[in-house]
């Protein structure tokens, strides 16, 4: 069986948050399951268009909601986490707040992570 090369380039923290995005039309409930200073893996119930860029708010543990830019990098249909969520993205963080991004760099210290 042929080994797949990683591509990316920084490390990622499991964290499980829950995060709202703001679509073109309409809001669409979710959960990150990692995240880096590049990117989120989130799983929904609803699809998101490759390429699109939307608003979104992750709800950290303890903390004020974050909010950020992200477009959508990679989907999946079925099957990418154990509860079977229909829908899986990699998405690419387009625009964040320094303030926001200091709680990212929280949960590879553990502060925030769940």
């Amino acid at each position: 069986m042929a080994m797949t090369r990683e591509r990316r380039k920084r490390k990622r923290t499991e964290v499980r948050w829950p995060v709202r995005i703001l679509s073109e039309h309409r809001t669409i409930e979710g959960e990150t399951r990692n995240i880096s200073f590049d990117g989120i893996y989130i799983c929904c119930d609803e699809p998101i268009r490759l390429n699109e860029r939307f608003r979104m708010a992750i709800s950290p543990p303890n903390h004020r909601s974050i909010g950020l830019t992200g477009q959508v990098v990679w989907s999946d249909m079925y099957g990418l986490d154990p509860e079977e969520t229909p829908f899986a993205m990699g998405v690419s963080l387009v625009k964040i707040s320094r303030k926001d991004r200091k709680c990212i760099e929280d949960a590879f210290l553990g502060e925030e992570a769940v």
